[in-house]
């Protein structure tokens, strides 16, 4: 009987055990559930498409200019590239040049003369027909603009079109930008009005200054204008302009330096060529009735925005889908985000979203992050030793662990730039951390352990991020080399005249980089210490990469395919050039090529900024690339989507 009263209190007790047990278990599941992370809806809004086939797209605010010359960045980029069509265009998709306008081009040997077939179906909304003409016409409107012109460095190796920085103008070099935050280019709505066009297509004669047209007005003898003109020209040479239409539907371009890229650099919107000549776009107002010969045509503009419609004489209007574009402006993030939230808007670009709100987007299907093609970096001071010595300025390159960079003061919202430009990342020599390699250099160039290493002298401008990005370079530096720093921070100006003056060892620079064209952003980069020229007698030059005017050019040869620059193993392309047994070099080498850079090294790429968009679901073949430069050519619109209910 005891026996089993044992029995029955064990089984009790194993009874209770087995209850609290899964009371514990089901409790604890219930907990694990209140903390797991409810599943995100896939899209940040779902709204159903508008009824027909009209593209809403909000890109920053109003733009200020329908002027091709003055498209520096989106929301101006943006409309440009739909009203207006160049020698070539961009697939949005993979960034490689297509025809356009031009349906054929060819080079010279040396990729020093392109010669460029138009299409003869190409018109004007108008419907005239497109020639070379107006191609001359409109280039030799920029070349006469100068600086005026947005990303006017882009013109520098056409022959004629070399622009001179004015001393006067207040700063504007790229010194002063802050790239890893994308800020929309303009700040007021203009006034918006519509009026008769007038533009008629004039002849524009490059190099004749206002006054001096002034002049041929007020004058009553015409025989004394052609003395004065006469007499100007035997004092100054006229300058050859190297864009010549052969015939009506052949154009002819003479560069300065070879350029293998050159269509992909006249896709950019400068390149593309207006109507008249330039007067309806003067003022702060917006001409809703402009002549352009792209795929849509202004239809309207009001205060609600810009509406662009499919342009009927277009020449491959059949293959455009859309039938209206709205660009509708916002003042702010918070405005677009609310826009597309209601399904006001189709998608939104060009915005600057706080880190709260990009952390709250990231993980939508309808956001997306790109990278963004402008270059921050820290530039050398070459006339200074010992950054003159190539070794050294390897050896502060590879000191720097870019991805902390990224991740700990920026938080993510930048890309580590391990060269200079952000295009063909897979095929590229890599900029990479390689501490120990870094110290073997500066052991070579004569400063063990950085023993008698100079205090850099590091110029940034003043900017929070940049001064918490300098002061994590400079501890990266004294850790890893034991190389000290002295931070100075200036203000824009400052800035440019330090960089004038030559006095830093270091400084903080920005470059957008609006095209593929790897020559021209090179140039861009790290422009010729003297400004490029170009001689009557060019041709008679037997060496591609002599300077072309020994007077007046410092510009060196380009970079030995044989020439090995120890540090890197690697073969460059390009002509001929010298490394020194100290490893120095020459401050005044053409650099023309990212081989030629990272052979050189003139610079110390840190990042690369992003940029960030939503697309609704519905919204087809609109793609957004590191150009920041889609297209509404293969936009279409799924009418027929529905969001889930």
């Amino acid at each position: 009987m005891e026996n089993f009263r044992k029995q029955i209190y064990q089984l009790s007790v194993i009874s209770y055990s087995l209850k609290l047990c899964l009371i514990f278990i089901a409790l604890f599941s219930a907990a694990c559930s209140e903390l797991e992370k409810p599943k995100p809806e896939p899209f940040y809004a779902e709204t159903a498409p508008p009824p027909k086939k009209e593209f809403r797209w909000n890109n920053g605010k109003m733009p200020k200019s329908f002027d091709p010359a003055l498209a520096a960045a989106p929301p101006e980029t943006d409309v440009v590239r739909a009203i207006y069509e160049g020698l070539t265009d961009t697939n949005p998709k993979t960034l490689k040049t297509i025809p356009s306008i031009a349906v054929d081009w060819s080079a010279s040997d040396d990729n020093k003369t392109w010669t460029f077939t138009l299409r003869r179906n190409a018109k004007w909304s108008n419907g005239e027909q497109v020639t070379a003409k107006d191609f001359v016409r409109s280039w030799k409107r920029l070349a006469q603009m100068g600086d005026k012109v947005s990303h006017y460095k882009l013109l520098n190796n056409i022959v004629g079109m070399q622009v001179a920085k004015r001393e006067e103008t207040s700063p504007k070099e790229s010194e002063e930008l802050d790239l890893f935050s994308k800020q929309p280019p303009n700040q007021d709505l203009p006034q918006i009005f519509k009026k008769p066009n007038t533009a008629q297509k004039t002849e524009i004669k490059p190099n004749i200054s206002p006054t001096q047209t002034e002049t041929e007005k007020k004058t009553e003898s015409k025989t004394e204008v052609k003395t004065e003109i006469t007499e100007r020209k035997e004092t100054k040479p006229e300058t050859k302009f190297g864009v010549e239409a052969i015939d009506n539907y052949r154009l002819k371009i003479s560069l300065v330096q070879p350029d293998k890229d050159f269509p992909a650099l006249v896709a950019h919107p400068i390149f593309r060529p207006i109507y008249g000549d330039g007067k309806e776009f003067e003022g702060d107002k917006l001409n809703a009735d402009i002549v352009t010969n792209g795929a849509f045509r202004v239809f309207s503009v009001g205060q609600d925005g810009i509406t662009l419609d499919r342009a009927e004489h277009y020449w491959n209007s059949g293959e455009i889908e859309l039938e209206r574009v709205r660009f509708v402006p916002t003042e702010n993030a918070e405005k677009a985000l609310d826009a597309y939230r209601k399904g006001e808007v189709d998608a939104v670009t060009n915005v600057d979203f706080e880190p709260l709100a990009l952390k709250l987007l990231t993980p939508y299907d309808d956001f997306e992050r790109t990278m963004h093609s402008a270059l921050n970096f820290y530039e050398f001071n070459r006339e200074n030793a010992p950054f003159n010595d190539r070794r050294v300025r390897e050896a502060l390159a590879i000191a720097i662990e870019r991805e902390r960079l990224t991740e700990d003061e920026m938080d993510g919202a930048s890309l580590p730039a391990l060269s200079f430009s952000p295009f063909d990342e897979e095929t590229k020599i890599k900029l990479t951390q390689d501490t120990q390699r870094a110290k073997n250099l500066l052991t070579e160039a004569g400063f063990p352990n950085g023993k008698n290493f100079p205090i850099v002298k590091l110029v940034i401008n003043r900017n929070d991020l940049q001064q918490r990005i300098a002061r994590s370079v400079a501890k990266m530096w004294k850790d890893n080399l034991n190389v000290e720093t002295q931070i100075i921070v200036k203000e824009t100006d400052e800035l440019g005249t330090a960089k004038k003056t030559d006095d830093f060892d270091v400084i903080r620079r920005g470059e957008v980089l609006p095209t593929t064209d790897e020559t021209a952003n090179m140039l861009a980069i790290f422009p010729p210490t003297i400004q490029l020229k170009e001689t009557a007698d060019e041709k008679t030059r037997e060496k591609a990469n002599e300077p072309l005017d020994g007077e007046n050019l410092k510009g060196g040869a380009n970079v030995s395919e044989q020439t090995a620059v120890s540090s890197l193993k690697n073969e460059m392309p390009g002509g001929e050039f010298s490394v020194s047994a100290t490893g120095e070099t020459s401050k005044d080498k053409w650099i023309l090529t990212e081989a030629e850079a990272i052979t050189e090294l003139p610079a110390i790429p840190l990042y690369f900024p992003t940029s960030y968009s939503l697309v609704k679901p519905y919204i087809l073949g609109f793609e957004i690339n590191t150009l920041d430069a889609p297209s509404l050519k293969d936009v279409r619109i799924d009418n027929s989507w529905q969001p889930k209910k």
